[in-house]
């Protein structure tokens, strides 16, 4: 019986993770082996080279990130604020993970103000994100900067909340987190 070959997803998802450790430069192949505890001669069954895997790991995160977290909260169906309020437990849920957790979203950025690819496909991300809000805040918000402010606000807060190390009074940041989304869908 021959080994048991690593999965081509757990290569993407550990350059990832080195992505988020160290950027770019730190997605080596050497180094994602040994991470993984196999030998780096697997990584050539299903990449390239180096670069492959880096389009491969952008391909993943942008599916992640905009599709699939969108197909997730279309497949529970209902109505707008309901489609919202899933999108951003899904959020919240998923703040850690090496595809479609905060970290990796921070480190995909810090990446794409020194190449201009990675730059467009976070455009293309954050486009798709904002059209699909300004969808489902415009089925009851009729006020179309009403809709741009909640988008802008939703996103911002995702993103920034990473950053922000200041306390939250008496709550939690679980809990202010709570806040907001029951605020921006009132």
């Amino acid at each position: 019986m021959g080994a048991t070959r690593t999965p081509r997803g757990k290569w993407i998802e550990e350059g990832l993770r080195a992505l988020v450790a160290g950027g770019p430069e730190a997605v080596r192949i050497e180094a994602l082996a040994q991470a993984l505890g196999v030998s780096k001669g697997g990584f050539y069954g299903y990449f390239r080279n180096r670069d492959a895997l880096l389009t491969e790991m952008l391909d993943t995160w942008e599916y992640e990130v905009a599709e699939g977290v969108i197909e997730q909260v279309e497949s529970g169906g209902g109505a707008a604020r309901v489609r919202l309020k899933r999108l951003f437990d899904i959020v919240v849920e998923s703040t850690d993970g090496p595809v479609r957790g905060t970290t990796a979203d921070i480190a995909i950025r810090d990446w794409a103000r020194r190449d201009a690819a990675v730059a467009e496909r976070l455009r293309r991300v954050d486009n798709r994100r904002m059209d699909y809000l300004r969808s489902l805040f415009s089925s009851f918000c009729p006020d179309e900067d009403e809709v741009e402010v909640r988008c802008l606000l939703a996103v911002s807060v995702r993103i920034g909340n990473h950053f922000n190390a200041a306390d939250n009074g008496r709550r939690s940041r679980a809990e202010v987190m709570e806040l907001i989304g029951r605020r921006l869908l009132e």
